[in-house]
């Protein structure tokens, strides 16, 4: 299947899921997150106003306010760029072109080097980190030279085998499944020296 395909497939599976089984699942998720070092050791975490058929990420704000964590949502930009902005429930959002809500363009952005950790969406995830987002490349093009660590929350619907990464393609550090912790390689290798 090509990256397109597999877009398009895993929309519609995501969108058919009955919600409380994915609420389950949801939680499941959760709850392996805040458990965490990366959690736990993060100050500043980023991530996206979810999609009605995404994985909810208003669980996971309230949890980083709860614990006095910095909440960062993504802004896209002219040239297919993108930067974060922090986030409070008083924060301004406005609706963008591809009619997610983000953060108003008059807001600042946050440095690179100060977002300790991001939670990236995707459609679908191989066991070794790669992921397929959107399409937009977005993420690809900011993750290039992130140094911080990048993560995803995995339904088990979206891990797929079949699929071999680009060379554009950035691979993250951790997927969290309901099951486990899937640390790429790059990251044990680092964690070992």
């Amino acid at each position: 299947m090509t990256k397109k395909e597999i877009r398009k497939t895993k929309i519609a599976l995501m969108k058919e899921l009955n919600t409380i089984e994915k609420e389950a699942e949801e939680h499941q998720l959760y709850t392996r997150l805040f458990e965490s070092e990366y959690w736990k050791k993060a100050d500043s975490i980023a991530m996206t106003m979810s999609q009605d058929f995404e994985i909810n990420t208003q669980p996971i704000m309230e949890e980083a306010w709860k614990n006095h964590k910095k909440v960062l949502l993504p802004r896209a930009k002219k040239g297919r760029v993108m930067d974060f902005v922090l986030y409070t429930p008083e924060t301004v959002l406005e609706r963008s072109s591809f009619g997610i809500l983000e953060p108003s363009a008059h807001l600042p952005a946050v440095e690179k080097e100060n977002i300790d950790l991001i939670i990236v969406p995707g459609l679908a995830y191989s066991q070794d980190g790669y992921r397929i987002g959107f399409g937009g490349g977005y993420y690809d093009r900011f993750l290039a030279d992130y140094n911080g660590l990048k993560i995803s929350l995995v339904l088990k619907i979206q891990q797929i085998d079949e699929w071999t990464p680009e060379n554009f393609d950035i691979p993250l550090d951790a997927l969290i499944t309901k099951d486990r912790i899937i640390i790429s390689q790059e990251l044990r290798e680092q964690n070992n020296e």
